[in-house]
């Protein structure tokens, strides 16, 4: 071998160690942002740590774990070159998972794959994933940057994140409680979250042909600004819901839609039914289902439908609950009921036609 041929290194197959040390410096202030007194050392270590002695107040603590990702959306934030939204919809998908147990998100750690590391770019990445641990009330405790040449494009990346809570054991909300004469409230989202983009982008690419820098009138603003609005954080609310009724479950209205996620809290032999006329659903969803001439029952599978966030609450608390949520800048109404399950009732089902904008 000749004495002038180099020899293989990392950098040479396409990592830089320096760009991540860089990268971890950059979002170090960011992180900092979301600590609780329960976390212990900064960021770089092995491993996040977080006192547990904190948990001695509870009698029978429960921990509660969830992990998600953003999904396609990723794919929109790339072409438009913006990269601090996209970590507020991962937190939203991992943090309202454990709420619904009624459990208080204690932390995450999130994992960014990447073909190259820009550093400034996984920085504006993880600063979306410290506001949303901020908005969630949980600490970000450490997480992994992977550089992948050859997998993933230089521009390419995807995001995920697993969080753990903890509820007390005589405090687990879920299907047990529910009662017949429950009321269902929901709560709107900010738009379409993180779910149901495969079919979004089929739609708005590939059969409108639509670029995201296209003014829609609906929206008062560009496809791209549309589509990347951020999840919508309930998980406070949630909480302070449960601080001041007698909240019985609650249900994150994700991939499957509104009917098939909150028959996931109704126990045997009961019914929710939610009417449709007692929302109007944004003007992406219409937009969405009329260029692709979804029909609606595909639609309401897919996408949430206005509706982020269900909690399901005795009757006489109603009014206590839409007070609360007020207070705290949540648009809710009363949605629906429970009732007896019929021999040829699901769960829960969608009745009525939804309320026009006129």
């Amino acid at each position: 071998m000749s004495e002038t041929t180099t020899g293989a290194s990392y950098a040479a197959a396409g990592v830089d160690i320096e760009a991540g040390d860089r990268a971890v410096e950059l979002m170090k202030e960011w992180v900092k942002k979301t600590q609780r007194p329960e976390v212990l050392g900064g960021l770089g270590g092995f491993a996040g740590l977080f006192d547990a002695s904190a948990l001695k107040r509870y009698e029978r603590p429960l921990l509660a774990s969830a992990t998600d990702g953003v999904g396609t959306k990723v794919d929109l934030a790339r072409k438009m070159g913006v990269y601090d939204t996209i970590g507020r919809d991962l937190v939203g998908m991992v943090v309202d998972d454990l709420v619904v147990c009624g459990a208080e998100p204690l932390f995450m750690t999130d994992y960014i794959c990447v073909g190259k590391v820009h550093p400034e770019r996984v920085a504006a990445i993880v600063k979306g994933i410290a506001e949303g641990c901020v908005l969630a009330g949980c600490a970000l405790v450490g997480g992994e940057t992977a550089e992948h040449p050859g997998l993933l494009g230089e521009d390419d990346f995807d995001v995920a994140g697993a969080g753990t809570g903890v509820v007390e054991a005589d405090r687990l909300l879920g299907a047990d409680r529910i009662r017949t004469g429950d009321a269902v409230i929901a709560m709107a989202s900010s738009g379409l979250h993180s779910n149901g983009y495969s079919l979004v982008r089929h739609v708005v690419f590939d059969r409108a042909g639509w670029s995201l820098d296209r003014e829609i009138e609906e929206f008062g603003r560009t496809l791209g600004e549309e589509l990347l609005e951020p999840t919508k954080i309930y998980s406070l609310d949630c909480l302070a819901l449960t601080r001041t009724t007698d909240v019985h479950a609650f249900s994150h209205i994700t991939g499957g839609g509104l009917a098939a996620n909150l028959a996931r809290v109704i126990p045997d032999g009961l019914h929710a039914t939610v009417d449709r006329s007692t929302w109007t659903p944004g003007a992406v969803f219409d937009v969405v289902g009329t260029a692709g001439r979804v029909e609606r029952l595909e639609l309401e599978k897919t996408l949430n439908m206005g509706v982020g966030m269900i909690a399901v609450v005795p009757a006489d608390s109603v009014d206590a609950a839409l007070t609360t949520l007020a207070d705290r800048g949540v648009d809710s109404w009363v949605a629906g009921e429970i009732t007896e399950r019929g021999d040829h009732a699901t769960g829960a089902a969608l009745t009525g036609d939804y309320a026009s904008n006129g």
